[in-house]
């Protein structure tokens, strides 16, 4: 380090950036993780400033060349912000960089800068050392003892000229129609986004006549911060409004790229302040540091993948936790209900089951017996949802939806609160109890139904449904040791998580696209049906069409991905608990109640590992999706598996049925919002205040 200073003392202007990249290798930690050690080299860095005056005045003279020589608007308007366009050019653009990598630009500071950083996880020991160590360093600088102004003025003209391309952006980025149509106050008054961008061109010229006469410049950016933060509630209100009217993805992203270019040009705007030294010197860290991340990660595919996953959980899940409340028994009577719901559910699988081995035994053409199994299983499960019946398995994509719907918007450190630990902890035991009753109610019925089913079938046709070589097969496949039911009930489970986003999607379309409104107002349904029958109709499809689709969808899908697994040479199929505890039933009557109590248990094991993986992965993945849409991951989850393994050795009995409410708690199980309301008005009834 002390070599690289002393050789910048008497180094050239076209030295500076190799004598930079230098000095930043000298203090790179050998471990990217070794905090203390990149403490220690930004300490050596600003003590040996410190003691040598010709030694900061090098290094002030190095980094201003290098800044006042290179073009910076583009890096700082555009690098670490989203680019205006698609996932799928994203994707390709970066797969094509990262095999053959772009040119470096002559005097660009992008690349300059990436070769300083040219590490891909430099930014992460940056980001490690804490704020007052690099705020030491950069008073070891001594930045006041600097005469040559005429670069600290070119330096500053291209700031300003990257603050005034990100303030035309944030004007056309907050005039973009969906904006304005989710806004219902645009009309009246005029847009702040059109306004900041007005005070923007004021201010950059009040700032460059004031360079220009060698003045200190007398307007100040306290009105356009003022108007950014104006800007900031708008973004606020839109984000309201489409959480009750729908969102589209264009909107979301068009939402964070305005939020990213305002938080850019507040800290730009810092950084050419002439006042507020502590603001001026965070906004340059702060700056400085997102800058080295983006540089460093400009090629990651998973930072695409990232974004474009927030921005399609925060389109989906906003939604699906909406309904999945419904799904998640708060009280006794609330759990026997579901049982009875799932109940229901099983008597319509069983004869699902029925028709599926009725349509295996025709022999029809391998794509029109998928296309039929698939419409037997969407039909059915779309009757199970119109009858308010529950397929036991279809619960998790909505339920983990409305777990991470109980995150506070605030939890971006990739961290939960105490408070989000305790709502999320109690949430999870009223979901599992509620999963284990349901699937008792498919289960329990979907058994002797099917069994019931079979020998009316003998009865009536003189022979069972299934033969003995297909029953042997049928019981083959719930072996979980001798088969790959695991697997595919891995499979089924991908596959409810598939629905459950499905659902989320239609439902948030049906809001945004006003399908209710729409199918109201059609002039052929009003004549045919009447006002009344279309408004009727129109408001059931709305608050049905996500969970109609997202059956209809997850049929389709279990039906067709057997075939796709024959055609494609794969091993692949689907299993789903409800399915085969059908056709143990009518496999047992193909066997005329033969069966070796081995198969029979062996049999009962593999139902409940399928039933177990079914819940498993499609709760995981949705819970992982929700959460992306709150900036968590899995492992922000773990307190809380300690909490849940206190609760199941204290109070085991909460997992499998609600405790009994205390008669003053059956109205206070949620005291927010219109419960509130509806507990005081209960309480002014009884006592008659």
């Amino acid at each position: 380090m002390q070599a690289t200073l002393h050789a910048m003392i008497d180094a050239s202007p076209e030295r500076a950036p190799e004598l930079l990249r230098q000095l930043v290798a000298a203090m790179r930690p050998r471990r990217v993780d070794d905090t203390q050690a990149a403490i220690n080299s930004v300490r050596s860095l600003a003590y040996l400033l410190e003691q040598s005056p010709q030694a900061r005045a090098a290094v002030r003279r190095c980094l201003l060349s290098v800044l006042s020589r290179s073009e910076q608007v583009q890096f700082f308007a555009d690098t670490g912000i989203l680019s205006n366009e698609s996932f799928f050019a994203a994707v390709s653009r970066r797969i094509g960089d990262r095999i053959l990598p772009p040119a470096p630009i002559p005097g660009s500071l992008r690349d300059l800068f990436g070769s300083v950083f040219f590490r891909h996880n430099d930014y992460i020991w940056l980001e490690a050392i804490p704020q007052d160590i690099w705020f030491s360093l950069g008073r070891a600088l001594h930045i006041e003892e600097e005469t040559d102004f005429e670069q600290i003025g070119r330096i500053r003209v291209q700031v300003l000229e990257a603050i005034e391309v990100l303030s035309t952006r944030i004007a056309a980025i907050g005039l973009e129609p969906e904006i304005v149509r989710n806004h219902p106050d645009a009309k009246r008054f005029v847009s702040p986004f059109v306004r900041q961008n007005l005070e923007v061109h004021t201010f950059i010229e009040h700032n460059l006549q004031a360079m220009t006469n060698k003045v200190p410049p007398q307007e100040d950016e306290r009105h356009i911060l003022v108007l950014l933060e104006q800007c900031e509630e708008v973004v606020v209100r839109v984000r309201k409004h489409a959480l009750r009217n729908g969102v589209s993805v264009s909107l979301t992203y068009h939402l964070l790229r305005l939020t990213q270019h305002i938080e850019r040009l507040k800290a730009l705007l810092r950084v050419v302040s002439v006042s507020r030294t502590k603001e001026k010197g965070e906004a340059m860290l702060g700056v400085s540091i997102a800058l080295v991340r983006a540089e460093n990660r400009k090629h990651s595919l998973r930072d695409v993948f990232a974004e474009n996953t927030e921005l399609l959980a925060l389109q989906v899940t906003e939604h699906a936790s909406h309904t999945g409340g419904h799904y998640i028994a708060e009280s006794r009577k609330e759990w026997r209900n579901m049982f009875r719901s799932a109940a229901g559910a099983g008597l319509i699988v069983g004869f699902m089951a029925l028709f599926k081995l009725l349509v295996a035994k025709a022999h029809l053409p391998l794509l029109l017996e998928a296309l039929v199994f698939g419409l037997n299983y969407a039909f059915g499960f779309m009757l199970v949802h119109i009858v308010h019946c529950t397929i036991a398995t279809k619960q998790p994509a909505m339920t983990a939806a409305k777990i991470a719907a109980t995150l506070h918007e605030g939890t971006r450190s990739g961290k939960l609160k105490p408070e989000d630990i305790n709502q999320l902890s109690e949430l999870i035991v009223k979901v599992f109890r509620t999963q284990f009753v349901a699937i008792m109610g498919n289960v329990l019925v979907v058994l002797p139904t099917a069994l019931l089913i079979a020998l009316a079938w003998v009865w009536v046709t003189g022979s069972p449904v299934v033969d003995v070589d297909k029953a042997q097969h049928l019981l083959h496949d719930l072996n979980p040791i001798q088969s790959l039911a695991l697997f595919h009930a891995g499979i089924a489970g991908v596959c409810l998580f598939l629905a459950g986003l499905i659902s989320g999607y239609y439902d948030n379309k049906a809001l945004y696209n006003q399908i209710p409104q729409r199918i109201a107002a059609l002039p052929w349904l009003n004549r045919l049906a009447g006002e009344s029958r279309a408004r009727r109709l129109g408001t059931y499809i709305g608050d049905n069409l996500g969970a109609l689709a997202g059956n209809f969808y997850f049929g389709l899908m279990l039906g067709t991905i057997g075939t796709i697994g024959v055609l494609l040479g794969l091993p692949i199929d689907i299993r789903h608990i409800t399915f085969s505890s059908a056709y143990l039933s009518f496999a047992a009557v193909s066997y005329d109640f033969t069966l070796d109590w081995h198969v029979v248990a062996i049999s009962a094991v593999g139902i409940a590992l399928i039933g177990l993986i079914n819940l498993l992965v499609s709760f995981g993945l949705a819970l992982w999706v929700a959460l992306r849409s709150r900036k968590l991951t899995l492992r922000s989850t773990r307190p809380i598996v300690g909490r849940l393994l206190r609760r199941a050795l204290t109070r085991p009995q909460d997992f499998l049925i609600p405790p009994r409410a205390k008669p003053e708690e059956t109205r206070v199980i949620e005291l927010t919002g219109e419960s509130v309301v509806e507990w005081v008005q209960h309480r002014r009834a009884s006592t008659g205040r």
